[in-house]
């Protein structure tokens, strides 16, 4: 690769001599110092590194542009389609002006009101609602809001006709679920344990399930699950509707694989439930839901793409599951919704399926699972979750959306099986001549591979600068959405291209297990084949072609840049895990080590060091250009990660082109403000473009 300028001083960074002996492997950790944002050479570090991309974004001529496009895109604001409870309905909408989605709650006679409004909470943006759980009847709503990305919340409950606080707040409240109780007076859910109660490690990886009555005091509610369980345990209360059963699916860590305990609540009182085993230690996935006196449990035990299997609830041993749905070999089911009432001649079931990342919508008979209906959908693209009446009826609700179509919601009507437009975004941004397309490639063992391709309508005369993106891992699908930066790229003259690697769920859990531990090099080979395809087809060159991924994602790029610098000419590295050895020491590392392994076992350590992208720096080597994005308030992934890798690669690189960190307070992993999405997709949509414009 060439030198794009004159060579220029990165700030100076301390190698340490330090190597470490692991189980047989001699492992360097030069930029350990690094790893501890307090020290003062790691803030000198970092303050330098601002300046320095102050400097580079100074020279990004098309960043204004950019930035303007992207308000432009982002203005058609957002909606949810809406979850009712009672005689209430719940919902989201985010209008143009706004940083944040409102949460507005439709009253029995249709009127809107505004219930949350987390911009007016704090106009700085830097408060987000994280999540929400209406009582049975609609009549209190159980709310949580962190401050500065930490995703660490209070829970409190307010009373949804006056707006009253009424319980709380409680803390130690991330990553939890609300399963209420009929009559609204108590609910399920589960709460990490109080600093110092597990000696020499963190309470936040310790969780347990209770219950709460409104009204008491939360260090007294009674434990209901998980007293003595080991580390990085999840676990998902839910409540059937008609307050019996009580269910609880308990996972360790992000592992592919689940416990189901039940309880029969009209046998064992709330406060100390009898619960007995559904699935345990089963490698599989399975979820319950109850209707008229049966267990529906949706599952992909013995069904990598997922089933349907429907069972009473008296006796759910595995023989006695009967399948309602069978797994199709080329869809995922996805979701599912029971409607029925007096509206219809018989109760029905709405199936969401995937065929290659591309949603389906299917009517059948709940008694029989027999397919009697097909639903036209609005386009080619995803939906969003199912939603339904609590207390049942014929209609169902679901948002949808595809790379160039803001998400829209629709209502189902399963009198006829029609489908109508229920909202829109509240604005509108006319999107220019943009295309997508999805095509097929073969990764390096020759399985095939799927991607979606977003380029200008007009044919082109020659190669364009693209951008390929991926994700692969966690059961995560990258299925298509609208996407403001996809359609900027595309309209100013670039391909975007989203490659549906292993490790995520787009072909089911086969898929994403052919991806994950020690086959996580499938994730890798799967990209570089996604690359190789965009060049051989004549769509883009090497200087041309940039990549881009966060999280895991990050991880994904990182091992791409590391092994094969020479394919690419810009890489958007955001949030990534990029050493590999010590993941595990930092944020929510140890809950991942069923998806990638652990250094503390010697097989699972080569695994990891095999491609973990820290390690594999070599001095000399013509790196292309990186950015690293990362948030300071972001309590998954630490930005340690970006800061030891950038550091390598600003000591090793030969390219001349610039290796940037670019770091932002009071945000973090997930939900962000608007405007703070808008200036980091200007920097990252601008300084791809700087570096993908020669052939």
């Amino acid at each position: 690769m060439s030198t794009d300028r004159a060579p220029f001083a990165y700030p100076p960074a301390a190698r340490l001599n330090l190597v470490e002996q692991i189980h047989g492997h001699r492992i360097a950790d030069p930029y350990r110092w690094l790893e501890d944002p307090a020290d003062p050479d790691t803030a000198a570090w970092s303050q330098a590194q601002d300046e320095l991309l102050a400097e580079h974004r100074a020279g990004w001529s098309e960043r204004a542009a950019l930035r303007d496009r992207l308000a432009q895109l982002l203005a058609v604001g957002a909606v949810t389609a809406p979850v009712w409870y009672g005689e209430r309905g719940f919902f989201q909408r985010r209008a143009a002006a706004q940083d944040h989605a409102v949460l507005l709650v439709i009253e029995p006679d249709g009127a809107e009101r505004v219930l949350l409004d987390p911009n007016a909470a704090d106009p700085t943006g830097a408060t987000t609602l994280d999540w929400y759980y209406p009582s049975p009847e609609g009549t209190l709503l159980a709310y949580a809001m962190s401050v500065g990305g930490t995703e660490e919340p209070l829970l409190r409950v307010l009373d949804v006709a006056t707006g009253a606080v009424v319980d709380g707040p409680i803390d130690r409240m991330r990553h939890t679920a609300i399963a209420w109780l009929p009559g609204g007076e108590a609910f399920y859910y589960s709460r990490f344990l109080a600093p110092g109660a597990v000696e020499g490690d963190d309470p936040k990886l310790h969780r347990r399930v209770y219950l709460h009555r409104l009204g008491t005091d939360p260090d007294t509610d009674p434990l209901i699950l998980g007293d003595g369980s080991p580390r990085g345990r999840y676990f998902m209360p839910r409540v059937s509707r008609d307050g019996r059963w009580l269910t609880i699916s308990e996972t360790q860590g992000t592992d592919p694989r689940n416990d189901l305990w039940l309880a029969d609540l009209a046998a064992s009182p709330p406060d100390a439930p009898a619960l007995r085993a559904v699935q345990q230690g089963v490698d599989a996935m399975t979820h319950a839901h109850f209707h008229d006196g049966l267990v529906y449990l949706q599952t992909n035990r013995d069904a990598p793409r997922w089933r349907l299997c429907v069972a009473d609830p008296v006796d759910l041993a595995y023989p006695n599951w009967r399948e309602l749905i069978a797994e199709d070999p080329g869809a995922v089911l996805e979701d599912y919704e029971i409607l029925d009432g007096p509206a219809l001649r018989t109760p029905v079931l709405l199936v969401a399926t995937t065929r290659h990342a591309l949603s389906e919508l299917t009517v059948h008979e709940l008694h029989t699972g027999e397919e009697v209906a097909k639903v036209a959908l609005p386009g080619v693209g995803s939906l969003g979750p199912l939603t339904s009446r609590r207390d049942g009826g014929h209609e169902a609700w679901f948002s949808y959306g595809d790379h160039t179509t803001p998400g829209t919601v629709h209502r189902f009507d399963a009198r006829d099986n029609t489908v109508g437009l229920w909202a829109r975004p509240p604005g509108a941004a006319a999107v220019g001549d943009v295309v997508t397309e999805q095509v097929t490639y073969t990764s390096a063992d020759g399985t095939d591979v799927r991607m979606f391709v977003v380029a200008p309508g007009a044919p082109a005369t020659g190669p364009r600068p693209t951008l390929l993106y991926g994700y692969g891992g966690f059961n995560i699908s990258l299925t298509p959405w609208y996407s403001p930066m996809a359609i900027a790229w595309a309209e100013a003259g670039g391909v975007w291209a989203v490659a549906n690697l292993r490790g995520g769920g787009e072909e089911g859990e086969q898929w994403h297990r052919d991806g994950m531990l020690a086959h996580k090099q499938n994730v890798f080979d799967d990209f570089h084949a996604a690359a190789d395809w965009l060049v051989a087809s004549g769509t883009t060159t090497p200087g041309q072609l940039a990549v881009m991924g966060g999280s895991n994602g990050g991880l994904l790029v990182g091992a791409a840049l590391t092994q094969r610098p020479q394919a690419y000419a810009a890489v958007v590295c955001s949030a990534p895990l990029l050493d590999m050895v010590r993941y595990e020491l930092f944020g929510l590392g140890s809950t991942w080590a069923g998806e990638y392994g652990t250094a503390d076992d010697p097989e699972q350590l080569g695994w990891l060091l095999s491609y973990s992208p820290y390690h594999h720096v070599h001095e000399g080597t013509d790196y292309p250009a990186v950015l690293f994005t990362v948030f300071d308030g972001d309590s998954r992934v630490d930005p340690l990660h970006a800061r030891k890798l950038a550091a390598a690669l600003q000591h090793a690189t030969t390219s001349g082109r610039p290796v940037l960190l670019r770091r932002e307070g009071d945000v973090g992993h997930g939900n962000r403000s608007v405007s703070r999405t808008l200036d980091l997709c200007a920097d990252e949509l601008a300084f791809l473009t700087a570096y993908t414009r020669r052939p």
